[in-house]
This record gives structure tokens, sequence and C-alpha cells, in this order.
């Protein structure tokens, strides 16, 4: 199971990260990749950038060395019932918004709490995934979650530093995301949730985890470029001739 885009990775730009999009550009090509995203934190996180930087992602290239990049952010799911820091113009520059609970935003409280705004976000229609759900830090009805992911066509993401070093405790609720979106037949997205360009594309974890519960590879949507592309286009984001060397390639 090889993964050719990667949908969420975060620059300088994000002050506790560590690369700059042309490492990005780099290090993708090295791991194969056909596209990646620049998915900074939106403006109520502490280390977020201003919100100039979405708006004028526009200057950077689409392509650079026959590697495709993808123009999103991380918002914030906002307490208590939900909705995010992304308004309507700053998301009209990019091509996706992820949708995230962190701790400086939205304080950890109870698991109805905390389905009750996701769901709230995934309902206004203005996201396209929700972001690491598995936080132990944030319990949730996951069945309700999926069930109106799915009625919202917005993906889950499985995030492969939640195995590792973020969000300690997140594995046992990452399983059964998985069991479940597979059961209610929806879709995810595994994410390296990069915070340094050596790190993008690194999905080993989320793969190994997929493998070894039989989860079928036709439901991970950023599998490749084509498939990602069709997505966004679901929602309004017609980019495939931005990336037609990409998409060629595949044909």
């Amino acid at each position: 199971m090889q993964i050719k885009v990667d949908t969420h990775s975060h620059t300088v730009a994000s002050t506790h990260a560590y690369s700059t999009v042309h490492d990005y550009f780099e290090q993708a090509k090295k791991k194969g990749l056909e596209l990646f995203s620049i998915t900074d934190h939106a403006p109520e996180m502490p280390d977020s950038p201003h919100p100039w930087h979405f708006g004028n992602m526009q200057v950077l290239p689409r392509i650079v060395d026959g590697v495709g990049m993808l123009r999103g952010i991380e918002g914030n799911i906002l307490p208590m019932d939900g909705g995010l820091d992304v308004n309507e113009r700053m998301a009209s520059f990019l091509d996706f918004v992820i949708a995230s609970f962190h701790e400086p935003v939205f304080e950890p409280t109870d698991e109805k709490t905390h389905t009750r705004a996701l769901i709230n976000t995934i309902e206004t229609g203005r996201c396209q995934i929700v972001g690491h759900p598995g936080n132990p830090n944030y319990p949730l009805n996951y069945q309700e979650v999926i069930r109106a992911a799915k009625d919202n066509n917005v993906l889950i993401e499985i995030n492969n530093s939640s195995f590792s070093h973020s969000r300690v405790g997140s594995e046992e609720n990452c399983l059964r995301i998985l069991e479940l979106v597979d059961q209610l037949d929806w879709k995810v997205v595994f994410s390296s949730d990069a915070h340094v360009a050596y790190s993008v594309g690194s999905v080993e974890n989320c793969v190994d985890k997929a493998q070894k519960s039989g989860f079928p590879f036709e439901r991970v949507v950023n599998r490749d470029a084509q498939t990602f592309l069709r997505f966004l286009a679901e929602h309004g984001r017609e980019l495939e001739s931005e990336f037609t060397p990409i998409l060629a390639r595949q044909s």
C-alpha cells in the first residue's frame, strides 16, 4: 500500500515546525509523492501565521520538479458548539480545510460536548477533513461523527504521528475509527502531520495498522493524486487542470 498524497504538514509559518516550502518540495520528490499539502495552523492557535499567509499562497508554484503542492489550512474547532476560525474569504484562497481540536483553543470537556461541536463543524460545509480524531483528550461518539462525516462528504484523518510521538494514547481510538469507517462504508486519508520536511509522506504507521486489520485500500482517498483531486472537485475545488502533468503520469 503506497500513499502518494500527503494531506497534512506544517512549515516554519507554524512556529513549532522547522521546514520551508522549498524543503517540502525537495523531500516530497525524494519520497516519490505526487502531491503534498501545506496546512499551517489557523489564527486561533498561538503559533499561527498572520491570515495574509493563507491569502498569499497563490504566489507559490503548483508544481516544482514534478511534485505538486496543495494549499490548505488546519482550522481550529471553536468552543463550545463548533465552527471554525477559517472565514469564507480565507477559505476562498485555499484548496481544503482540516478541522481539528487543539487544547490551546478548545479546552477538553466531555464526549457529548466534543461530539456536538465536531458534528456542528462538519455540518457547516466549511471543512473537507476531520483532523486527528483519535486524540484521547477529546473523547467522541465515533459512530455519530463518522455518520455525519459521510452525510457531508468529509473525510476522516488517520494521523501517522498519533501512533508515535503526538497525542499519546491515540492508537486504540484510531484502530476503532478504522473499524467503524469500514463498517459504516466511509472513507479516510492517511496523513503524516509532518512538522519537519523529512517526515512528509511518512504514513507507515497508518499503512501497517490498516493492513493488519484488513482495512480496504480503496477507502483511502489520498492514495493517489487523481483520487484526491476528484474528491476536492466534489467540494467545488476544480484543480485537475493545474496538475495535468502529474495526472498524465497516472494515465
